[in-house]
C-alpha cells in the first residue's frame, strides 16, 4: 500500500495544472519543444482531436490533420515536458467518443459542425 502512495505522490508532481479541458472534435494547436542540435525550438502541430486516451500521468490525444494531401495522427501525451502548450482554436458538435470515420473521409467531407456553447479556454 505504501508503494501505491508513493507513486501517487511523484505522479502528482508531474501533472500539469494550466491545461483546458480538452474534447473530442476540438481544433487545438499543440506547442511540441523540438531538440535539434544542441538547440531547442517550439513547433506548433494544429489538428482536430480525434481520440482521447488514458488518465492521469497517462493521458493521451490524438491529433489528426491534413499535411500535403496526406492525413498525419499523431499522438500527445499531454502531461508531457516535450509539450509547452495547448491551445483551443475551435469547438465542434460531435456525437461520438472517437473520430476515426475521419480517416475515410476527403476534403468538404472531413468538416464538423462548430459549437458555441462552450468557452475556448
Amino acid at each position: 500500500m505504501k508503494a501505491q502512495e508513493i507513486i501517487r505522490s511523484i505522479e502528482a508532481e508531474q501533472l500539469k495544472t494550466n491545461l483546458p479541458d480538452i474534447q473530442i472534435g476540438d481544433t487545438v494547436k499543440v506547442a511540441v519543444k523540438i531538440v535539434e542540435g544542441g538547440k531547442e525550438r517550439i513547433q506548433p502541430y494544429e489538428g482536430t482531436v480525434i481520440a482521447k486516451g488514458s488518465s492521469g500521468l497517462t493521458k493521451t490525444i490524438t491529433v489528426r490533420r491534413i499535411f500535403q494531401g496526406v492525413g498525419v495522427e499523431r499522438v500527445f501525451l499531454i502531461h508531457s515536458p516535450r509539450i509547452d502548450s495547448i491551445q483551443i482554436l475551435r469547438r465542434s458538435k460531435v456525437r461520438r467518443a472517437k473520430l476515426y470515420f475521419l480517416r475515410d473521409r476527403v476534403g468538404k467531407a472531413t468538416r464538423l459542425k462548430q459549437r458555441f456553447d462552450r468557452p475556448l479556454t
